[in-house]
C-alpha cells in the first residue's frame, strides 16, 4: 500500500513538474557577475568588459534574477540570444548612448569622459546557454590620483580586476556600488583579511539566490528527517569534499568539463531525494555516496569562482572566503527550512508522509529534469 502510495505521489508530482514548462526546449541563462579589467598606460585608462549584452538589451534587472528565464522580458531575451554576433554588437551599438552614462569612472570625484573603442560578441553555439559579449571603453586620465569603478545595479553584479601591475587591486561590486579605490600605477596590495571579506559575498551569492541546483541538493540532505545528528554527518561529508575539489579545481590542477559535471550534479539530486523516499535512517553508504557528490559540487563551484578570477598573491584568503561564503548560504538554506518545516511539524506523525517525501519526489524529478536537460538537450 505504501509503495502504491509513493508511485501515485510520484506521478503527481512529474504531472505537475512538466506541466510547469513549456512544449519547447527550456532556455537556461543563469545570471552570472560581470568582469572588467582596468589598466592603465601614461594617461589613459582602459577598460575591458565581459558581460551578458543580451541581458542590457531585453532590459532586464539582473539584479533582481538569478535566471532570465524567470525575468518578464525572457522572450526578448531568448530572440537577442538567438542573434547572430554582427547583428547583436548593431543593436548594442544602438543602446549605447542611452546607457553610457551609467558605466562611470571617476578620479578624484571627477567623471571621465569613456569612448566605447570595440565591441564583440561570441558565436551564437548553444542557445540553451548564455554567451559572452565584449566591450572595450577608454579615456583621458585627469590626474594621477585613484580611480572608483561604478556599475549600474540593475546591470547585475561585477568584478573589477586591475591589470598590468604587481599588486592589483580586486573588487566584487553589486547593488550599484561603487568598486574599491584603484590606484593609477602600482597597486597597494589588499590585506588578507580585506580579501577573505570580499570573497565572502562571492560565495555566498553563488548559493542565495543564484545556486538552485546546490539548494536542491542540501534539501535532499535536510528532507531525510533522521535528526540532527545524521544532517551534521551529510553535511560535514558534503562540505569537506567540496572544499577539497573547489581548492583543486581553482588551482587548475582538476579540471572536468562542464558537460560532465553539470549532468552529474543534477544526478547527485536525484539520488539523495530519491534515498529519501525509500529509506528512513541514515544509511552507512550515504554519507560515502554524499562525499562522492561533494567532489562533483566543488568543481562546481571551482569552475565558477574562475569564472571571477582570483587576485594575484592573495590565492588563498579569497579561495577561503568563498568557501565560507558557500557554507553560510547552505547553513541560512538548512535554518530557514528547519524553521519554516521542523519547529512547526517535525513532531507531527504525518511529517513524513505529508511534507518530506512529497518534497523529496518533486526534487528529485526537477532534478532528473536537470539531467536529461544538461546531458542531452
Amino acid at each position: 500500500m505504501q509503495f502504491r502510495k509513493v508511485i501515485w505521489i510520484c506521478f503527481l508530482s512529474v504531472f505537475c513538474l512538466l506541466s510547469a514548462f513549456p512544449v519547447q526546449k527550456s532556455l537556461a541563462h543563469e545570471v552570472v557577475p560581470s568582469v572588467a579589467d582596468l589598466s592603465v598606460n601614461n594617461d589613459l585608462v582602459e577598460v575591458n568588459i565581459r558581460f551578458t549584452a543580451e541581458g542590457l538589451l531585453a532590459d532586464i534587472d539582473l539584479s533582481q534574477v538569478a535566471d532570465t528565464n524567470d525575468a518578464e522580458q525572457a522572450e526578448d531575451y531568448d530572440t537577442y540570444r538567438a542573434m547572430e554576433p554582427e547583428q547583436l554588437v548593431q543593436e548594442f551599438r544602438a543602446l549605447w548612448p542611452a546607457i553610457s552614462g551609467d558605466i562611470i569612472v571617476k578620479q578624484n570625484d571627477e567623471v571621465i569622459d569613456l569612448a566605447l573603442d570595440a565591441l564583440s560578441v561570441d558565436k551564437v553555439g548553444n542557445t540553451e546557454v548564455g554567451r559572452y559579449s565584449y566591450l572595450t571603453l577608454s579615456g583621458n586620465l585627469q590626474n594621477d590620483q585613484d580611480l572608483t569603478f561604478q556599475w549600474p545595479a540593475e546591470f547585475g553584479s561585477i568584478i573589477i580586476r586591475q591589470v598590468g601591475v604587481d599588486d592589483p587591486v580586486t573588487s566584487y561590486v553589486q547593488n550599484g556600488a561603487t568598486s574599491d579605490p584603484i590606484p593609477v600605477g602600482n597597486g597597494v596590495k589588499k590585506s588578507w583579511l580585506q580579501v577573505f571579506v570580499d570573497y565572502i559575498p562571492v560565495g555566498f551569492d553563488h548559493i542565495v539566490p543564484k545556486g538552485l541546483d546546490h539548494i536542491l541538493f542540501v534539501l535532499g540532505l535536510f528532507f531525510l528527517g533522521a535528526g540532527l545528528g545524521a544532517l551534521v554527518w551529510q553535511v560535514s561529508a558534503f562540505t569537506l569534499a567540496h572544499t577539497v575539489t573547489l581548492a583543486l579545481g581553482a588551482l587548475g590542477l582538476v579540471v572536468v568539463p562542464a558537460s560532465i559535471v553539470e549532468p552529474l550534479i543534477a544526478a547527485s539530486i536525484v539520488f539523495v531525494a530519491l534515498e529519501n523516499v525509500f529509506f528512513r535512517g541514515l544509511s552507512r553508504w550515504r554519507p560515502v555516496v554524499i562525499f562522492g557528490f561533494g567532489l562533483l559540487h566543488g568543481l562546481g563551484f571551482a569552475s565558477v569562482l574562475g569564472e571571477f578570477g582570483l587576485p594575484s598573491g592573495q590565492f588563498v584568503p579569497a579561495l577561503i572566503g568563498f568557501n565560507i561564503g558557500v557554507e553560510i548560504g547552505q547553513l541560512t538554506v538548512l535554518a530557514v527550512a528547519g524553521m519554516l518545516l521542523v519547529l512547526p511539524f517535525g513532531k507531527k506523525t504525518w511529517y513524513r508522509s505529508a511534507i518530506a517525501t512529497p518534497a523529496s519526489i518533486l526534487i528529485a524529478c526537477v532534478g532528473a529534469y536537470w539531467f536529461v536537460e544538461r546531458a542531452f538537450l
